[in-house]
């Protein structure tokens, strides 16, 4: 389910090979999942897959209890409670479309200025802060639970450094926004949110790596316990016999 969701969250690549008339580097991701874009469907539907696949990975992982996610490991638990927002705002968002793409369409932000486009951009905004804001606390805990407790690998060892980039890329992000918003201009506002996104998929699919190591692991030592110890020195086993004769009564002693 990870690994599906870190695929479908990056749906936005087929740019490269697809015809969309947005421009990658000053284009919203959100914009391609726009009304009036030829190919809103395609991606409003790829960002529900991608939100549901997250909902039903830490819901799992928060009802059975596995992958950490209980009392004893509070990060763990921070984590995936995370995750569960992260992809439940991201299917949520993805049913808030833009009706319009405000960086390419000169009417469309004038009317967005004017607080004249419908609800659904103020929700959209509401909901893709939610997303990211779900998403870092989510890297940041599930990372800090990896090292802590020494679980997941990929995560302990890559983790950190995804982490202090996703930071750079969102503070990169939120300053272009703020940017376009006052009217200077996108800053490659488009360019910022792909490497966000970017950033938190290839995360999730360390994270899904080393959930299915660990899974791995815990199957093969269900399969092939320990052999238990060999029992001591006259106490059975081999050397029976021997104990045996050491306790054999004065009778049978013969006599010297």
């Amino acid at each position: 389910m990870l690994l599906l969701s870190a695929v479908a969250y990056t749906a936005w690549v087929l740019e490269v090979v697809l015809s969309t008339g947005l421009d990658p580097v000053q284009a919203y991701i959100s914009e391609l999942a726009a009304e009036d874009q030829p190919l809103g469907g395609l991606f409003r539907a790829t960002d529900l897959a991608a939100g549901l696949c997250l909902l039903a990975a830490a819901g799992t992982a928060l009802a059975t209890g596995r992958v950490g996610a209980s009392r004893r490991h509070r990060w763990a638990l921070a984590g995936w409670s995370a995750l569960a927002l992260f992809g439940a705002a991201t299917a949520v968002d993805s049913r808030l479309p833009l009706s319009c793409a405000p960086t390419s369409d000169e009417m469309c932000a004038a009317r967005e200025t004017a607080g004249l486009v419908p609800a659904t951009h103020t929700a959209h905004a509401v909901t893709s802060s939610l997303a990211m804001a779900g998403a870092l606390a989510a890297l940041v805990s599930l990372t800090v639970a990896a090292r802590r407790y020494r679980w997941w690998a990929p995560v302990r060892r890559f983790g950190p450094w995804l982490l202090g980039a996703e930071l750079l890329a969102t503070g990169w992000s939120l300053a272009a926004i703020a940017a376009f918003q006052a009217g200077r201009g996108t800053w490659a506002l488009g360019a910022g949110q792909r490497l966000q996104v970017l950033l938190v998929a290839l995360w999730l699919g360390l994270l899904a790596l080393g959930v299915a190591r660990s899974a791995g692991s815990d199957r093969s030592a269900r399969a092939n316990p320990p052999k238990p110890p060999n029992p001591p020195y006259g106490l059975g086993g081999p050397d029976e016999g021997t104990g045996a004769r050491q306790a054999e009564s004065p009778r049978e002693r013969r006599p010297t």
